[in-house]
């Protein structure tokens, strides 16, 4: 924005956000997380987490196909620690696909005219189009066939400690709370009692 329209950018944002119907969709944290470690990555995230949490030495493959071919991935552990590490943000702000939803879209700073949730995709688009006006014109596609599922979360936390799984949610609060996503519990409850149970 800033390129196209230089100085006149910040006065022609506030008009657009005071005259433009605003929408954002969201999803919840943890699944959004997971869903970004299956299906998001790059050889410049992974070759980092590698280096860093996977004891990797030497020339890593030159595509990310070819070390995945190779078996050489990032877990979602190392994942996780990567999230958690200030360096990781010192180093430069968090991508898009993980970045926390009130850092990138600023829901208290923009009035947003409508909130919808990838859960509820297909009612929350229609109510959208219908809020638009073009409910008669158009449709949202259905939704895709491999989403990521809320139930997946247990499987996919139970090989992080404790105290990650609560940091992580620490870092991520403010999405669940702004968003009126419920805490965790089958995860953080599930960690509680493994931990009880372990000597």
């Amino acid at each position: 924005f800033w390129r196209h329209y230089g100085s006149l950018s910040r006065h022609l944002m506030a008009l657009k956000l005071q005259h433009y119907t605003k929408f954002l969709f969201v999803r919840d944290p943890f699944v959004r997380l997971i869903s970004a470690f299956r299906n998001k990555f790059d050889r410049q995230f992974g070759s980092v987490m590698l280096r860093r949490y996977g004891n990797v030495t030497g020339r890593l493959a030159d595509t990310a196909a070819e070390a995945f071919a190779a078996g050489i991935k990032p877990t979602f552990h190392q994942f996780i620690t990567y999230l958690l590490d200030p360096e990781t943000e010192r180093e430069s702000i968090f991508n898009e696909h993980w970045r926390q939803v009130y850092r990138l879209c600023h829901p208290c700073q923009v009035k947003y005219d409508f909130i919808g949730r990838l859960e509820d995709l297909e009612t929350d688009s229609e109510q959208l189009l219908k809020l638009l006006k073009v409910d008669h014109l158009l449709r949202f596609p259905s939704g895709p066939q491999n989403r990521t599922a809320a139930s997946w979360e247990r499987d996919w936390f139970a090989e992080i400690p404790i105290t990650e799984r609560r940091e992580l949610y620490r870092l991520y609060e403010p999405d669940f709370e702004l968003f009126s996503y419920p805490i965790p519990d089958s995860v953080l409850h599930q960690l509680q009692t493994t931990s009880s149970q372990t000597p």
